[in-house]
């Protein structure tokens, strides 16, 4: 699992959060099922993002992933909140405070709704933390403070009772940050017993194949023919054999 073996999970993030974002909003907020409309579709503005923030000409590939999603709230009317996702799988810059406020005010500015923004850090750095921005000049502060979720403070355990699919992706990133050496025999393992752990919870069909495809996908094996391995394996214990899903996505 060292990085240089590491497949980009850039799309692997980005699909599996439109997989799951009824149980990420669950997994993320207490209350999200008496705040949110969650029976009513999910609107995933990724152009319109794209279009406030363009990809770098220079860019090394997809640096971060930016999930801006229109969700429909639960109070009667036909408000809504544009919920800006970010997953910040390495320290990069340290910039990451000053980009969600530029995110904020853009979004703002352009649609002029509510807005919460969630910032999952997936690095391996127990300092690494940014949560707030703030400037000051003259008499005049700005204090911006959005939701920050670390993967690395997450309890094993915790993950594990937590019924809800999308423990199961942060059990998997975890697992990932804490068994970066692992050999791919023991990355395999890995696989099956989180295959295990998304089969005790209860969920769709189309979730259930995004899970599974994440969970095979996000860490790559050194040796490829490992993967064909555990996916045979899989298939034993299922007694099916066709693999769909997040696969066609990265195709």
């Amino acid at each position: 699992m060292s990085q240089r073996s590491r497949r980009v999970d850039d799309p692997l993030w980005k699909s599996i959060l439109e997989q799951t974002f009824s149980h990420f909003l669950r997994f993320i907020f207490s209350d999200a099922d008496t705040v949110f409309d969650l029976n009513k579709p999910f609107d995933y503005l990724d152009k319109e993002f794209e279009s406030l923030f363009p990809p770098e000409s220079n860019g090394r590939g997809v640096r971060y992933v930016d999930k801006l999603v229109k969700v429909f709230l639960k109070d009667g009317s036909e408000q809504f909140v544009l919920c800006h996702v970010e997953i910040q799988s390495s320290k990069g810059k340290g910039d990451l405070a000053e980009r969600m406020f530029r995110y904020f005010y853009r979004i703002w500015d352009r649609y002029g709704v509510p807005i919460t923004a969630i910032a999952i850090l997936a690095d391996g750095s127990k300092e690494y933390r940014p949560m707030i921005y703030i400037q000051k000049f003259m008499g005049t502060t700005l204090r911006y403070g959005f939701n920050s979720y670390k993967i690395l403070d997450q309890e094993e355990s915790a993950l594990r009772a937590n019924e809800n699919p999308f423990s199961v992706i942060v059990l998997t990133a975890l697992l990932a940050i804490v068994n970066k050496k692992v050999s791919d025999e023991g990355l395999k393992a890995i696989k099956h017993d989180l295959y295990d752990e998304m089969m005790k919870r209860e969920m769709d069909k189309e979730t259930r194949q995004g899970l599974y495809d994440f969970l095979t996908y996000y860490v790559s094996f050194d040796n490829e023919q490992v993967l064909s391995i555990f996916e045979e394996e899989i298939k034993t214990k299922i007694g099916r054999s066709d693999t769909m899903g997040t696969q066609e996505y990265l195709l």
